[in-house]
């Protein structure tokens, strides 16, 4: 998994993009929670440091880098080690799985959406959360990648991208929605959740195992 050494390295700088863009986050909170199951048995793919998992209640949590997961602890996730690719569960073991801004370090895509299709139950949800490289944070994210501690080694998707995988891999009634209409400084205020995707530069994708 490409940058997991900046991931460890970088803790600190990773943390402080959440208290420096407060009201981004919340949106993007809102947003995922809108296609998150209430109730299940969920996991975190890529849980970092449990920014994601511990306020939307999941329990549950991969991620490769050390330093991330020990954060993540504190928060009260359990977290085992592994990637993407080959997670570390038996066939249908829970009801939904998160994959917040981690698509973009996946090395391989199809691998790991066969996996967390693997591990989900019949019908099991499986919802991503990402930056859409089609998007204006997605092409400032793409032109200043080689200057970022975290994303050299990134590879940014847009929606239609994604969701050609999700479909190839035996995902289907997808549900979209999407936030982050403004740029990230001129942000005053939560922004709104909409249905659907291609204005909000956060894109969020639901599809059901079938």
């Amino acid at each position: 998994m490409p940058g997991v050494n900046a991931f460890d390295k970088n803790v600190d700088r990773y943390e402080q993009w959440f208290v420096d863009n407060p009201l981004a986050y919340v949106s993007e909170l809102r947003a995922l929670r809108a296609l998150l199951p209430t109730n299940g048995s969920g996991i975190e793919i890529g849980v970092g440091t449990g920014r994601f998992a511990a306020p939307l209640e999941i329990r549950n949590g991969i991620e490769p880098s050390r330093s991330m997961a020990e954060v993540a602890r504190k928060r009260g996730v359990e977290v085992v080690a592994g990637v993407a690719e080959h997670l570390p569960f038996m066939d249908g073991e829970f009801d939904f799985a998160l994959m917040v801004t981690t698509v973009c370090f996946l090395d391989d895509m199809d691998m790991a959406f066969q996996e967390t299709r693997r591990i989900l139950k019949p019908g099991g949800l499986f919802v991503i959360g990402f930056v859409d490289r089609a998007s204006p944070l997605g092409m400032a994210y793409q032109d200043r990648k080689d200057k970022s501690a975290f994303y050299q080694d990134a590879t940014f998707y847009t929606v239609e991208e994604v969701v050609s995988r999700l479909r190839k891999n035996g995902f289907g009634g997808l549900a979209f929605r999407q936030t982050l209409f403004s740029p990230l400084p001129e942000i005053e205020e939560v922004e709104p959740v909409k249905e659907g995707h291609g204005e909000g530069s956060f894109a969020v994708v639901r599809g059901e195992k079938q």
